[in-house]
């Protein structure tokens, strides 16, 4: 009750202002702190990415595969329901988690040469793979049975994320292992090539299992082998397209000093070698332990977690 004077209701308001007022500092407060964390060079950017990734390795390039490959499997086999199975945003989202080590990896060295040659690559890969969608050519006469995310013509408008990063990772592994020997582009070339290829050895069967696409039948897996002809020439493209992105000294220095920046690999044999075995695609599942190995010898899987889990 007013007591005639206004003496309580000017009380309220004046402590209500006082609470607005501090509300709006604490805000204000709040976001001059994150001004203040917040990166102001590229270089500061960059950084702090490397961070988040290094401290998350574990769980982006172990934990993320292992729920990707239990959920896609449960879709596969009916156990999960629908809308969840192979839910298209679901997979896009783990799939640009697992590449996000590479991409904070290869990120020093982009520059505007680099941006141009990735978008030539990614004009070829849409290029490819409507042509081969339409005519068949040259992997062999194919179609998506399950939308990975927006679908324009029948291709995944987020192409590139699945295609680009496959020949990216084959790239640096034979750059990190042949050292000095890859400076010839031939050797390069020789060495790239089959390691691509080995990569959609272990890549296709597993996807055609899950029912990702159809080729048909084929004498692999499910795969024919026009499939692996037509990888052959899409490696080519790629090794060629990535020569010209980067500079050799500069890709070279960076893979050298970042350790995190194969992960997506072991996410890759995480994912797809356990998809394989669990539908007895017995070949694709030792390609990918292959690779496994090679990661592990060459020092590129983070085993701590492992290793400090076993000491507890």
């Amino acid at each position: 009750m007013s007591d005639g004077d206004g003496g309580p209701a000017e009380g309220g308001s004046v402590a209500g202002e006082s609470a607005g007022g501090a509300a709006t500092a604490t805000t204000g407060s709040r976001l001059d702190a994150l001004r203040d964390r917040a990166p102001d060079t590229r270089r500061e950017a960059e950084a702090l990415l490397d961070r988040l990734v290094r401290e998350n390795r574990f769980t982006i390039a172990v934990v993320f595969p292992l729920v990707g490959a239990v959920a896609l499997v449960g879709s596969a086999e009916g156990w999960v329901p629908e809308p969840f199975a192979f839910h298209p945003w679901f997979v896009l989202f783990g799939v640009i988690v697992m590449r996000s080590p590479l991409v904070v990896g290869v990120l020093p060295t982009i520059g505007r040469r680099a941006l141009g040659w990735i978008g030539v690559l990614t004009a070829y890969t849409y290029l490819i793979e409507g042509v081969g969608v339409a005519t068949g050519w040259p992997y062999g006469e194919f179609a998506y049975t399950v939308d990975l995310g927006p679908m324009l013509a029948g291709v995944p408008v987020a192409l590139p994320v699945f295609f680009i990063p496959l020949v990216t990772n084959a790239y640096l592994l034979c750059l990190l292992l042949l050292g000095p020997r890859a400076d010839s582009v031939w050797v390069r070339l020789a060495t790239v090539i089959p390691v691509v290829v080995a990569m959609d050895v272990v890549l296709d069967p597993g996807a055609v299992s899950l029912g990702f696409w159809d080729f048909g039948g084929g004498a692999f897996y499910g795969v024919p082998v026009s499939n692996y002809a037509g990888w052959v020439l899409s490696a080519i493209v790629a090794v060629v397209t990535l020569d010209r992105a980067f500079a050799a000294a500069g890709i070279r220095e960076r893979l050298r000093d970042c350790e995190f920046m194969l992960d997506d690999m072991v996410s890759f044999v995480i994912l797809w070698g356990g998809i394989n075995v669990w539908f007895g695609n017995l070949l694709p599942a030792a390609v990918a332990a292959g690779f496994g190995v090679g990661l592990v010898r060459a020092d590129r899987f983070d085993t701590r977690p492992f290793t400090e889990w076993r000491r507890s």
